[in-house]
């Protein structure tokens, strides 16, 4: 869905249309936490599974009615087999994705690590709440998820890709830090963490995906799936880990290892620059700010997606079966008003 996203929007406009979509997926995320904790209070664990299925055939059925059919992106037919092959080329030939692809792996540990290790913290003691009032607290990240298109407009949308995840990361750890080590005395501690986590995960795989969709504009489902990859191993990382490492030495053990995911991140940052076409360096400048503000990640003008609508001036045809546009049917008006004065 997010790469389709990427080729029907406009270059300048597809950090909004992206957060959008990221906002949802990232909603989806945090409104199962609710549902479960519902479901699992009132009634049997198992139901969430029903529910679970009966929604993807809603999904299923609402695509097949509402999905518009678009041209293919892979006219040349390449086979399965090689697209797959192609994903780890890209992933050698384009700097900027290898780049993107660590940075959401570490933010993706510590976003996974969080809300794994919230239920052991919130149902142990001081707070022992039950699964209900746990999951009720995922409410706190969705009011961090709506701001999305907020994002977009002021952290994303103005600068190049690169400063708006370092913004991203700086309100994630910022966020960590404080969970973690207030955590365990004060509740304020894991509210700010949520809400910190939540938003700089929307601000840097919206900016990351600015970046990467432009590198590739006939490749942009395997570049999504190079980043999603790499997004996936950083979720089942900080699940794994996570848990292990809270078992082992506890909420504030857990949450040191999101620091230094998040710190590692920053250094990855700092590898290249936001105009560098090499793998490590700052050629091109230290700019924040776009050097084409009509394009994605600010480096040069990006060509026009195919499947993107294209403008057209509004036709109609007239009585003698000629095609006639708007501007030649005031251009008539304007005769015959003439005529009638005369």
């Amino acid at each position: 869905m997010l790469p389709l996203v990427g080729d029907l929007a406009p270059p300048h406009k597809r950090a909004m249309a992206v957060s959008i979509v990221t906002s949802g997926n990232a909603l989806g995320v945090l409104l199962a936490r609710i549902l479960s904790g519902i479901v699992t209070q009132y009634t049997s664990w198992r139901n969430i599974y029903w529910l679970a299925l009966g929604l993807q055939y809603l999904i299923f059925s609402l695509l097949w009615l509402f999905m518009p059919d678009y041209p293919s992106t892979n006219p040349g037919g390449l086979n399965y087999f090689k697209m797959l092959w192609s994903i780890l080329t890209l992933c050698k030939k384009h700097a900027v994705l290898m780049q993107a692809g660590l940075v959401s792996y570490c933010t993706s540990v510590s976003f996974t690590n969080f809300w794994t290790t919230l239920t052991f913290l919130l149902a142990g003691p001081p707070y022992h709440y039950d699964s209900l009032i746990i999951g009720l607290f995922a409410l706190i990240g969705i009011a961090g998820m709506v701001l999305a298109p907020v994002y977009a407009r002021l952290l994303i949308n103005p600068f190049v890709p690169l400063f708006s995840v370092i913004v991203g990361e700086v309100i994630n750890i910022t966020g960590i830090i404080i969970g973690t080590y207030t955590g365990k005395f004060t509740i304020a501690g894991p509210i700010i963490q949520a809400f910190g986590t939540d938003a700089g995960l929307l601000i840097t795989q919206i900016a990351n995906r600015n970046a990467i969709y432009a590198v590739e504009p006939k490749g942009r489902n395997r570049v999504n799936t190079a980043f999603m990859l790499m997004t996936f191993l950083g979720q089942l990382t900080g699940t794994s880990a996570g848990n292990k490492i809270y078992a082992q030495g506890g909420w504030e053990a857990s949450g040191s290892l999101s620091v230094g995911f998040i710190a590692f991140s920053f250094l990855v940052c700092a590898a290249r620059g936001p105009f560098e076409t090499r793998w490590f360096g700052w050629g091109g400048g230290w700019s924040i700010r776009k050097r084409y503000k009509n394009s994605a990640d600010g480096r040069g003008e990006e060509k026009r997606s195919e499947l993107m609508p294209k403008e057209k001036e509004d036709i109609e045809t007239n009585a003698l079966g000629r095609s006639v546009s708007n501007t030649d049917k005031a251009l008539e008006g304007r005769a015959d008003e003439d005529g009638k004065n005369a």
